[in-house]
């Protein structure tokens, strides 16, 4: 395995260097199986055996709450939402577009339109309006893919703006974990830095294997995490 991950190493490091997108190569290319499963023990490893600890220490040190999420709802309602439910939703919100293909852009765009009056809903901010916009942006969203979805020509300034969009997708991807917390303060950024390096090493898989992989991926990880995190509890 030692021998095998150090190339899949270079072609993560090269990604990051450089984020570009491009089109998955799938499951079904020569040894795309292996590196998943490279990539798999990688994300694995780091979370356990050096993000973790080192958490645990800052935890400590600065007296920081345990993530409540795990709490809120009986193991038999947890345990589909962490490992296939959250894994779906979060990997089409956060990585579903980043080939770059304009029906997807769409579909991101009337995405972040729709949260946004749902936001406004629950604020109770133009209410009627709002929904109505809500619905309107899942109109739009389901006429803009029969529209595009034979087109598969990446945008230029896409690809320009990518390297960046690439990061924020990754910050916002941990910041928007922070929810599992009971308590905000500053002192707890550092907490999402396993969601950090998720959002990382998923982009690369979804970008390198496509994005059934990715969810694939972080279902196992949100597993074995949640496995760790029961068996302790």
């Amino acid at each position: 395995m030692a021998s095998a991950m150090v190339p899949s190493l270079r072609t993560f490091a090269t990604f990051l260097a450089n984020p570009r997108p491009a089109r998955p190569v799938g499951l079904s290319a020569s040894g795309a199986w292996k590196e998943w499963g490279t990539l798999l023990a990688l994300h694995l490893a780091v979370m356990l055996l050096v993000i973790a600890p080192l958490l645990k220490v800052w935890q400590g040190a600065f007296g920081l709450p345990a993530p409540d999420a795990f709490g809120r709802m009986e193991t038999a309602r947890l345990l589909p939402m962490v490992i296939v439910i959250a894994p779906v939703l979060e990997e089409i919100a956060f990585r579903g577009w980043m080939t770059g293909r304009p029906r997807a852009l769409w579909l991101l765009a009337c995405g972040l339109a729709g949260a946004a009056m749902l936001a406004l809903v629950q604020a109770h901010v133009a209410e009627t309006a709002a929904s109505l916009g809500f619905v309107a942006t899942i109109v739009a969203a389901l006429i803009g893919w029969i529209i595009l979805r034979k087109r598969n020509g990446v945008p230029g300034w896409f690809t320009t703006a990518f390297p960046a969009l690439f990061w924020l997708s990754a910050i916002a991807f941990g910041l928007s974990h922070l929810i599992n917390y009971p308590a905000f303060s500053w002192a707890m950024l550092p907490m999402i830095t396993p969601q950090l390096w998720s959002g990382l090493l998923l982009g690369h898989v979804r970008l390198r294997f496509g994005l059934p992989t990715s969810m694939l991926m972080h279902g196992c990880a949100n597993a074995v995490a949640i496995g760790l995190a029961l068996a302790l509890s």
